[in-house]
C-alpha cells in the first residue's frame, strides 16, 4: 500500500512538471512571437514621449523667435515647421527636367573643349547650349511665379534652395542639423538676422541637457509631412531662411561641424593649466603653426588672419619681443621670474598668448590683443603655434 502511494506521488509530479513544462514553451513561445511587436509599441511609446517632452521645450525656450506653431516670425527668425527643412520638393519634374539638361550641357561643353572638335561643331554646340540656359531660365521662372506668395516672403524654388540642407551643403541627417543647430547655436548669425541664435546645449553654456535637446529634435521632426505637404502649407510660413550677406563664416561653421562630428570647436579660453593638458593631447604642427603666426593661413574659429607678426618681428625694435629666440628666452629667462616657479615652457607661452597683461616683458608696453583666447584661437591651431614657438631657440 505505501509503495503504491509512492509511485502515485512520483507520478503525480512528473505529470504536473510536464505541464509546467509545456506551459513554459508555450509562454516563451509567445512571448518570441510577439516580441517584435512588443518593442515596436515600446518604440512608439517612448518616440511619443519624447515629441511631447520637446513640445513643451520648444514652447517654453524656441516660440519667441520661431512662433507658436513654428512657421517663423518674420524679420525674426525661420520657420521650422516648413517644407524647405524637410526637402520637399514640390517641383520635381521641373527639377528632374532641369538637372538632365545641365548634364547635357556639361556633355556639350566637354566636347566643344575636346581637342578636334571643329569650328562648325563648336558654333552648333554653342547654339544648343544657349537653348538649354533658355529652357532652364523659362522653368525656373515659371515654378517660381507658381509659387508667388512663398517668393515673397523669400522663398526659392529653384536649384537645390527647395531644401534647406541642400542649399547651405550640409551632408549629414536632418536631425544631425537640427541638434548641432541647437548645441552651439550660430554665433555669426548676426549678419543677417537682428540677433544670433544663442548656444542651447549646457556644454556650450546653454541652459538645456542633451536628452532636452533631442526632445525637441523630435518635436520639430514631427511636423515633417513627407510627400504630403501642400502648397497651403507652404504659404504659410511667416519667414523662410535666408542665406547670410557674407556666407563664409556661416558656410565655414558647418564646415567645421562636418569635419569634427558634430562638435564644434571652442576658443581655449584664459585657464592656463587647463589649456595646456588640452593642448598636450594634440600633436602640433610647426609648419602650420608658422603659416598662422605669420598670417599666411586663418585661424579657423574666425578665418581672419593672426596678428602676430605685427608686433612680433625679427628685429631688436618690434612693438613686441622678436620672434627669433622666444624659446629660448622663456626657457633662460622668463621661468627664472619668481611667479613663474614651477611654471613649464609651454605654460607661460600659453599665458602670454591668452592673457598678455599678466606679465609685460621689461620695456614694453601691454599693447597684445586680448582676446586670442576667448575668440580667436582652439586647441589645435595653439598647439601649432606652440610647436612653431619651440623651434625659435636660436
Amino acid at each position: 500500500m505505501f509503495e503504491r502511494m509512492l509511485v502515485g506521488k512520483i507520478e503525480n509530479r512528473i505529470t504536473v512538471g510536464l505541464i509546467s513544462l509545456v506551459l513554459i514553451m508555450v509562454f516563451l513561445g509567445w512571448a518570441a512571437i510577439n516580441e517584435g511587436g512588443r518593442m515596436q509599441a515600446f518604440q512608439t511609446m517612448e518616440e511619443a514621449r519624447a515629441i511631447e517632452q520637446g513640445a513643451v521645450l520648444f514652447a517654453a525656450n524656441c516660440t519667441t523667435c520661431h512662433g507658436l506653431d513654428g512657421r517663423g516670425l518674420a524679420g525674426k527668425a525661420p520657420g521650422l515647421n516648413n517644407p524647405m527643412l524637410f526637402g520637399h520638393d514640390f517641383f520635381p519634374d521641373v527639377t528632374k527636367q532641369i538637372s538632365n539638361l545641365t548634364g547635357e550641357k556639361k556633355t556639350l561643353n566637354d566636347e566643344k573643349n575636346a581637342p578636334g572638335t571643329t569650328d562648325a561643331r563648336k558654333t552648333e554646340i554653342d547654339a544648343r547650349i544657349a537653348e538649354i540656359d533658355k529652357t532652364i531660365a523659362d522653368l525656373d521662372a515659371k515654378r517660381t511665379a507658381d509659387v508667388k506668395a512663398a517668393a515673397d516672403k523669400g522663398y526659392n524654388p529653384t536649384g537645390v534652395s527647395y531644401s534647406r540642407l541642400l542649399e547651405l551643403g550640409w551632408a549629414g541627417t536632418l536631425d544631425s542639423f537640427i541638434l548641432t543647430t541647437l548645441i552651439h547655436g550660430r554665433p555669426v548669425s548676426s549678419n543677417y538676422w537682428p540677433q544670433p541664435m544663442p548656444a542651447w546645449s549646457q556644454t556650450a553654456g546653454g541652459p538645456l541637457r542633451t536628452d532636452e535637446l533631442e526632445n525637441i529634435v523630435a518635436y520639430i521632426k514631427n511636423w515633417d509631412k513627407g510627400e504630403g505637404w501642400t502648397l497651403d502649407d507652404l504659404y504659410a510660413v511667416n519667414q523662410f531662411p535666408i542665406l547670410p550677406k557674407d556666407p563664409a563664416p556661416y558656410i565655414q561653421q558647418i564646415q567645421l561641424l562636418q569635419q569634427s562630428g558634430g562638435v564644434l570647436p571652442k576658443p581655449v579660453g584664459t585657464d592656463v593649466k587647463a589649456i595646456a593638458a588640452d593642448v598636450a593631447k594634440l600633436t602640433g604642427d610647426p609648419a602650420r603653426g608658422e603659416e598662422l603666426y605669420h598670417g599666411k593661413l586663418p585661424a579657423t574659429l574666425t578665418n581672419t588672419a593672426l596678428p602676430c607678426t605685427g608686433c612680433h618681428q625679427q628685429a631688436a625694435n618690434a612693438v613686441g619681443p622678436m620672434t627669433n629666440g622666444t624659446y629660448t628666452r622663456v626657457v633662460n629667462e622668463r621661468l627664472k621670474e619668481p611667479q613663474f616657479a614651477g611654471w613649464t615652457p609651454e605654460e607661460y607661452l600659453i599665458d602670454s598668448i591668452v592673457n598678455p597683461s599678466d606679465y609685460i616683458v621689461p620695456g614694453f608696453q601691454d599693447l597684445m590683443v586680448k582676446n586670442l583666447g576667448t575668440e580667436v584661437l582652439n586647441a589645435q591651431d595653439l598647439a601649432d603655434i606652440l610647436a612653431y614657438i619651440k623651434t625659435m631657440n636660436q
